[in-house]
């Protein structure tokens, strides 16, 4: 288990990170969720003992990360832009992870350049940005850590790669319980594999949930109703977003889908129905409620 105990981080006078609180339970998929500069980075790198925090403590199965290499060699941290030496190949950077994790699995690491059709002797600067997240990846698998640390993992990769790298990140936590936590921008690329979602906003935790329990909590519901009725389904239910287009109602409401339908009925609708939410509709409901204006973007 990862414990973030009221972390802080400053860069000058920008506070990347604010009095930040998170648990993060083994063997689930953890995906951070972020508006810009909400601090994931920051976070990831902190997390992996690469940054200190001016204030609070992260740990790692009990023990504080900072400064304590027994603790950093149960994670491994894939960035954004992932750093590799100008000539390395990836049958250079074997020796490398082994100075690091004595777990690293060197047979299954040149098996799986194999099956990735990665060539081990190339050197890594002449290979795509998607060849280089693979291989980032690949180190992270076969360094047998119980815990991934990836910013933007899916970034680069085309979309048989995205599953075939989801395929082996569900065959290790099957197996080993491996535990990633991934930072992203792309919300679609987080809905089929995330059990548990982060919202960060503004250097702090906006909500830390199971996905099925938000989605159970969140509904996208749809009717016909005229405009009268607009101010009394506002002091009904909880409405997190409402849009009208003529008599055709859309709003995003909290609370279970049963209580939240009788209270629709009630108004003796034309029509309605609750839809599916998506992850990127759940993340903009949920950041408009603290004051992220969408509209305010939208020229």
């Amino acid at each position: 288990m990862i414990r973030i105990k009221n972390i802080s981080k400053s860069f000058g006078t920008i506070k990347a990170v604010n009095q930040m609180d998170l648990t993060i339970q083994n063997g689930l998929v953890f995906g951070m969720l972020g508006t810009n500069g909400a601090g994931k980075s920051t976070l990831l790198r902190m997390m992996a003992g690469i940054l200190k925090p001016d204030s609070g403590q992260i740990y790692i199965d009990g023990e504080p990360v900072w400064d304590n290499p027994k603790a950093k060699s149960k994670c491994f941290y894939i960035s954004d832009d992932q750093f590799y030496y100008p000539n390395a190949t990836p049958s250079d950077l074997i020796s490398f992870y082994k100075n690091y994790y004595p777990t690293f699995d060197e047979t299954r690491f040149r098996e799986m350049l194999n099956h990735f059709d990665l060539d081990d002797t190339r050197k890594i600067n002449t290979f795509s940005k998607g060849m280089k997240k693979q291989v980032s990846i690949l180190l992270g698998i076969c360094a047998n850590v119980p815990y991934l640390l990836c910013d933007e993992t899916f970034d680069g990769l085309d979309p048989v790669m995205r599953q075939a790298i989801k395929s082996l990140f569900e065959k290790e936590i099957g197996e080993r319980e491996l535990t990633p936590i991934i930072a992203s921008h792309n919300l679609r690329e987080l809905e089929d594999i995330c059990d548990h979602i982060g919202i960060l906003h503004k250097g702090g935790v906006l909500l830390s949930k199971d996905l099925e329990d938000l989605r159970c909590n969140l509904l996208k519901v749809q009717c016909v109703l005229p405009p009268e009725t607009d101010e009394q389904l506002k002091q009904s239910l909880d409405i997190l977003k409402i849009q009208r287009r003529g008599k055709l109602l859309t709003m995003i409401v909290r609370g279970q889908e049963e209580a939240v339908m009788n209270v629709i009925r009630s108004f003796e609708p034309i029509y309605y129905e609750s839809l599916p939410l998506t992850l990127e509709e759940i993340f903009i409901s949920e950041t408009e409620v603290a004051g992220y204006d969408m509209q305010s973007l939208i020229f």
